[in-house]
Formats: structure tokens, sequence, C-alpha cells
């Protein structure tokens, strides 16, 4: 909550997650023929947004489960680094706190509809002659071990898949819609203008005048009667609505 930089936290998630999906679709001991390549594929570019040529790796002669996972976090990391050059590191950084923040809450929070809903069927183990109590702790910790597992891997999707774009916020005013105003610092009147309306004026632009400008007897306009500050409305729906 109090950090202001989770990038290493992000990045063991990130490695985390390419090790458990090496592990699940190229099992150590199994030979390059009965891996899974098909499936470690979709789920590269489902969670990291890569689209790796990891068939044809794995055809190469002598390649091992280790040597692919090697090429596949350094593509994970290359495109990560990719990723935040469209947008600044600083950025970038807040954007991964306000993910993990996000992914923390609500996981946290199905995390604990699960234990309750244990805790009501639990008392059913004890039908079956086992303890329902080490019942309770052996499922208890194998939903928080589902827990991390899940924010690791839906943490780094998000990052790795949601598109970002960043633009330039748009200044409050344009240069053309500011208007010159020298304030009394005694009566808050614009002492420069008092009095006088400003001169090429929009309708927009006259409409948000100030009402120490408006010409001398603007009280005594009627409130169906035009404003006189001249933006072609009527005074009720203009200044007069500020009065």
């Amino acid at each position: 909550m109090e950090s202001t930089d989770l990038s290493d936290i992000i990045h063991e998630m990130r490695h985390d997650v390419v090790d458990d999906l090496v592990l699940r679709h190229l099992p150590p001991k199994a030979y390059a023929e009965q891996w899974d390549i098909e499936g470690l594929t979709e789920r590269v570019k489902s969670i990291l947004g890569l689209d790796l040529p990891l068939a044809e790796w794995a055809a190469e002669e002598g390649i091992a489960d280790e040597e692919m996972r090697e090429r596949i976090t350094k593509a994970a990391d290359d495109y990560a680094a990719q990723r935040e050059e469209i947008i600044t590191p600083d950025q970038m950084r807040q954007v991964e706190k306000s993910f993990l923040l996000q992914m923390i809450d609500l996981q946290w929070r199905e995390h604990l509809m699960h234990l309750d809903h244990l805790r009501n069927v639990i008392g059913l183990r004890g039908y079956g002659q086992r303890d329902p109590l080490n019942e309770y702790k052996t499922e208890a910790f194998s939903l928080f071990e589902k827990l991390l597992g899940d924010l690791r891997t839906n943490t780094t999707r998000w990052l790795m898949t949601v598109e970002i774009a960043y633009a330039e916020p748009e200044p409050l005013h344009s240069p053309e819609n500011l208007i010159e105003v020298h304030m009394d610092p005694l009566t808050g009147e614009n002492i420069a203008t008092a009095g006088a309306l400003p001169e090429g004026l929009s309708p927009q632009q006259r409409e948000a005048l100030p009402v120490s400008v408006l010409p001398e007897g603007w009280q005594n306009t009627s409130r169906n009667g035009a404003c006189p500050c001249g933006s072609g409305k009527k005074f009720k729906q203009c200044h007069g609505s500020l009065v």
C-alpha cells in the first residue's frame, strides 16, 4: 500500500507464471515429443500476449525444457519493457500498483467466500471418520495456494495484454479562450475593464465574463431581456443566474 515501486514483485510474478506454464506443459522428465506445445502456445498468447514459435523451438535438436523456459522468460521481459516505453516508467509503476491492488482485493473477496462455503460443509467429513479440523486446515491451505497462483497469473495477464494508451492532457484553457482580468485585491473588481466589455469575444466568452465588467445599470435588466454581456442569451439564463 505504501510502496511506490512494485516492479520487482511484478517481475517475479511474471517469471513465476512462466515457470508454472513450462512445468505444466513441458514436464521435466518427458521427451520433447510428449510436450504439450499446442497448449503452451495458447497459454503463452493468452497470458503473456506473445505469439512465439514454440513448435519450431521444440523441434530443435537437443532442446530442453529449461532452454524453452529461458527463451519464453526473455521474450516476456523484452515485451514488458516495450510496453513500458509506451508510457513513462513512473506511469507504469502507477499502473502496476493499481492493477495489483485491484486484483488482490477481488481475489481476496472470492477467497473469503470459498472459506465460508468450506466451513459450512466441512462438518460432513466427520461422517467419513475424518477430522473436520484437519480437513479444514488442509483444504484452506490449498485454497490459499490457489489464490496466490491466480493472483500471479491474472496480474501478469492484465499487465501484459491490456491495451495501454497515453495522451497528453488537454490544457484547461486554450490561449484563445483566456480573458485578461486585473482584480482589485480589496474590492474583487476587474479594475482594468470595470464597466467596459472587452472587444472581439465569442458568445461563450462573453457568458464567462465576471459581473464586474458588465455595463453600468446592468442590475436594471429585466429577467427576460437580453443579457448586457452580449452573449445573446436572456439575462435570467446568463449573468442573471449569478446574482
